[in-house]
């Protein structure tokens, strides 16, 4: 990797970063601010950098690979929050039932990514 690519990656990250950070400011609670300053603007980055150095179909596959964690990272916290209603549930039981639900969502999107490229 020289200079250039280095600098090329330390610019997109900043913009993309401050995109979404001014993105997350307009919403409220501000606590999404977190939210839409991390995840998403490393995605693009690792998009946009995953196409200029192996082209667009393994960068479909990587977006792809990204929407199933997406589901399986959703899955997780809806689980969370079922749970933290509940009053009488161990916190570490809870924890592993979220785990147990991100992994399941995991999997069967890990399976169906893997028939796809099968069937295709």
């Amino acid at each position: 990797m020289n200079a250039g690519e280095l600098a090329f990656r330390f610019l997109l990250g900043g913009v993309v970063v401050s995109f979404f950070a001014l993105i997350g400011e307009v919403f409220e609670p501000k606590t999404f601010a977190g939210l839409f300053g991390a995840a998403p603007s490393v995605a693009i980055a690792t998009l946009g950098l995953a196409y200029m150095h192996h082209g667009p179909e393994y960068s479909f596959e990587e977006a792809r690979s990204m929407i199933v964690g997406a589901l399986a990272f959703t899955a997780y916290g809806g689980v969370c929050l079922l749970l933290t209603k509940r009053e009488h549930m161990a916190v570490g039981v809870s924890a592993v039932l979220a785990w147990i639900a991100w992994l399941a969502v995991a999997a069967a999107g890990v399976g169906i990514l893997v028939f796809a490229r099968a069937a295709s």
